[in-house]
């Protein structure tokens, strides 16, 4: 049985847009625990190809492609009495471009770097640093 060029099958893929990343990011923060959402009132999820320059500089990174997501705001571990006149809404940003160039050389499904990136993010809402998550990932297992 004759089968076609090697690869044909893969001649009508095209990546992910920002709005497939951003409909995986609502579907992976929809099934978070719920107690775990209730301390994220109001937060939003952005999706966008690739951090500004300005973020890129702020964050101290050699490539567009070094920065996967950004949680931007206020934590839970900061004061938020009343807001602030000018107040942002927390957010978290996630980079389609760096994230698909991440996917592309890993074993991970799509689904699981984008949940990955995300709850990454959460945690630096609830004031976790890079260095306390890679350790509780390291406890994990």
């Amino acid at each position: 049985m004759e089968h076609g060029p090697k690869g044909a099958g893969l001649a009508g893929l095209r990546a992910p847009t920002l709005e497939e990343i951003e409909t995986l990011a609502h579907s992976a923060y929809a099934s978070l625990p719920s107690r775990f959402v209730s301390l994220c009132e109001g937060l939003v999820i952005r999706v966008e190809d690739f951090p500004d320059d300005e973020t890129l500089d702020e964050m101290q990174c050699e490539t567009e492609y070094d920065l996967l997501g950004l949680f931007n705001g206020r934590g839970l571990t900061q004061s938020r009495h009343l807001s602030e006149t000018g107040d942002e809404p927390n957010m978290i940003w996630l980079y389609r471009r760096p994230i698909l160039d991440f996917w592309a050389d890993g074993e991970e499904s799509l689904g699981e770097i984008v949940t990955h990136v995300l709850v990454h993010e959460i945690g630096h809402h609830f004031g976790l640093s890079d260095e306390d998550m890679a350790a509780m990932e390291t406890q994990a297992g």
